[in-house]
């Protein structure tokens, strides 16, 4: 009886450490940054800005390359990668969202792992993916692609 317990207890710890450390990655991106916004922040004013750019083509587009995300995190999913895009969208000084931003986009909000399915799906509705090979090499934390649009 004394070993159920114990292994409940690590059950318990374990369960309340995993919890704590999704909990603390959420509080780091609700921090403000040197502009005074935190991710989060700047991820509200991107989706405020553009939401009035996106076409219905679009968001079926954006809703069929977030569907192997489970569904718990899609909307999640979804809302960080359409405010990326509308950072890309704006940085461009684009009216609408287009195919091509919207592709951009995606692949600099995702990370890498989620490029061979990206790449899968963009071949299923020939799509060419030349066009993109520079975004698939850049991580989403390096943001040194804003430098090309803020000069």
């Amino acid at each position: 009886m004394s070993i159920l317990i114990i292994l409940w207890g690590f059950l318990l710890i374990g369960l309340m450490a995993i919890g704590g450390f999704f909990m603390f990655r959420k509080f780091l991106k609700k921090l403000p940054k040197e502009d005074g916004k935190s991710l989060m922040d700047w991820e509200e004013h991107y989706m405020e800005k553009t939401k009035h750019m996106w076409e219905q083509e679009e968001k079926d587009l954006l809703e069929e390359l977030v569907s192997p995300v489970p569904e718990l995190f899609r909307d999640v999913a979804r809302h960080k990668i359409a405010s990326k895009i509308g950072e890309v969208a704006l940085n461009k000084k684009y009216t609408t969202i287009t195919q091509e931003i919207l592709i951009e986009g995606y692949i600099i909000a995702t990370p890498k792992r989620d490029h061979k399915f990206l790449r899968k799906k963009l071949q299923q509705k020939n799509i060419d993916v030349t066009p993109y090979e520079q975004y698939f090499e850049l991580s989403p934390t390096d943001y040194s692609w804003r430098q090309k649009y803020t000069k």
